[in-house]
């Protein structure tokens, strides 16, 4: 099921990409509604001032969710990883806030977007930014080479969750910080329902339910865990495209008004402890 849902991914987000080089817009329009993850989700998440100082494609690929970027607190000089960076809005925008004394990764796995993101970043005119190919669940760089990750709504549509997240803190320097936009999904309903309703807004895998990623952020070593709404959808945002998948909306308007939800999630990895307790140190 992994390697299924990776090609579906790959494949959905490729044909994005190819439809930004070629004049369109990777979500927006009446086709891509029919895929079921266009607006409310993807839009009015980056502000004029940000988004005038990028290149138009950069900006027309954005497939988030949030903007993690202007929560992530980023300091100049800091190294800064995208986990599914797609068309480099979030690198770009990132390579900005921690200036050409740090750097901004951004990873991906589809081949249309890395080569449209290659080609923001030149016309960016960036030194400071690299892009890999790569898949999020094993991140092509060294332990504790990271000081902040962040990613915009791709987590989600990873099938091994746990290890995107064991990934993220190995790479992480000790005291470095996540900071990722997601969709999140809270209280129970119907599995039915929940599988129905994901088309939409989790796309291909499915989100977590909240209490369910602060767990896993936990399992794997993150502490000071937090996850903020910065969206919840409501039943008259997935009437358009659940109306075409056959599905009696105002049946199911209880079971979902209110349960999903855009979050801004945070966790850091441990600074490690000094196990030292000579004069030198334990004055």
């Amino acid at each position: 099921m992994s390697t299924e849902i990776r090609d579906v991914v790959r494949e959905k987000y490729g044909a994005a990409a190819l439809r930004v080089t070629t004049g369109g817009s990777s979500c927006c329009g009446a086709a891509a509604a029919l895929d079921g993850c266009c607006d409310p989700i993807t839009s009015n998440l980056y502000s004029h001032g940000q988004t005038s100082q990028l290149p138009e494609e950069a900006v027309l690929a954005s497939l988030g969710c949030g903007n993690p970027t202007a929560l992530a607190e980023l300091k100049p000089g800091e190294t800064v990883l995208d986990l599914g960076s797609g068309g480099g809005i979030d690198v770009l925008l990132s390579a900005q806030r921690v200036g050409p004394a740090g750097k901004a990764y951004g990873l991906d796995m589809t081949d249309e977007m890395l080569a449209l993101a290659e080609d923001n970043k030149r016309k960016a005119g960036v030194e400071n930014v690299e892009f890999l190919r790569g898949e999020i669940e094993n991140i092509p760089l060294p332990d504790n080479s990271v000081d902040v990750i962040i990613s915009n709504c791709v987590i989600n549509l990873s099938a091994d969750k746990d290890r995107v997240l064991r990934e993220a803190f190995r790479v992480l320097r000790p005291g470095g910080r996540l900071a990722v936009s997601d969709v999140v999904t809270t209280g129970a309903m119907l599995p039915e329902i929940r599988e129905s309703v994901l088309l939409w807004v989790g796309c291909v895998a499915g989100a977590l339910e909240e209490s369910e990623y602060r767990a896993k952020l936990s399992s794997a070593g993150f502490e000071d865990i937090g996850v903020e709404p910065t969206r919840i959808y409501r039943i008259e945002d997935a009437r358009t495209f659940l109306s075409g998948q056959g599905i009696d909306v105002d049946a199911i308007a209880p079971q979902v008004d209110g349960k999903f939800m855009s979050a801004f999630i945070r966790a850091a990895k441990p600074i490690a402890k000094t196990s030292c307790c000579g004069p030198s140190c334990c004055a």
